[in-house]
């Protein structure tokens, strides 16, 4: 099977990435995506992340019955921070029959040189990547694995203002998917 891996803080998880998703699963070779959820992205800052537990239930309700879209909490139990090709090496070695693919933005792609170990996952695996506004023009790519997807909305949705909309009492209905925003209007997650 092959499978797309969209890491992600997902803090919170928003109808951005269920798009993206679901349009990657829905239009390229890959038998499912997996969301990885990242218990802490080395490139960010982790006090601003809420509860692993509670994102990973967020990605859960944002995915519904949606069978070609899996959470994933597979980084919760590898060494923090989470590197990238930690958890490729993890997974592949933990499953053979699967062929593994990065999915990735455009803004992601343009860092991809400070990761760690970058060009092994430039040698051994496929890169999916869907543009996000203001990098379209560093989607240039040398590369035979990296496969940039032309045909994808731009979409222009930030967990960041998601989260300062919360705090400030402020609607966030249709930023994120019903089941999530249901979730977040009975709880305390980001308002304080």
């Amino acid at each position: 099977m092959k499978v797309g891996l969209f890491f992600g803080s997902f803090n919170p998880v928003h109808t951005g990435h269920m798009i993206i998703a679901n349009q990657i699963v829905s239009l390229t070779d890959l038998t499912q995506v997996w969301m990885i959820v990242s218990p802490h992205n080395p490139l960010k800052r982790k006090a601003s992340l809420a509860n692993d537990f509670d994102r990973l239930h967020l990605v859960n309700l944002a995915i519904g019955d949606n069978t070609r879209i899996k959470a994933s909490n597979i980084e919760f139990n590898l060494p923090k921070p989470s590197y990238t090709i930690d958890t490729l090496a993890y997974l592949t070695e933990k499953h053979p029959q699967h062929e593994f693919v990065l999915i990735m933005g455009g803004d992601n792609l343009a860092t991809l040189s400070k990761w760690k170990n970058y060009q092994q996952i430039t040698d051994n695996y496929e890169i999916y990547v869907y543009q996000r506004q203001g990098f379209e023009t560093m989607i240039k790519s040398g590369s035979s694995k990296i496969k940039i997807l032309q045909e994808f909305p731009l979409l222009d949705i930030s967990s960041t203002y998601i989260r300062e909309c919360i705090r400030n009492g402020i609607s966030v209905q249709y930023m994120v998917p019903d089941s999530v925003y249901e979730y977040l209007e009975g709880s305390t997650m980001y308002r304080s």
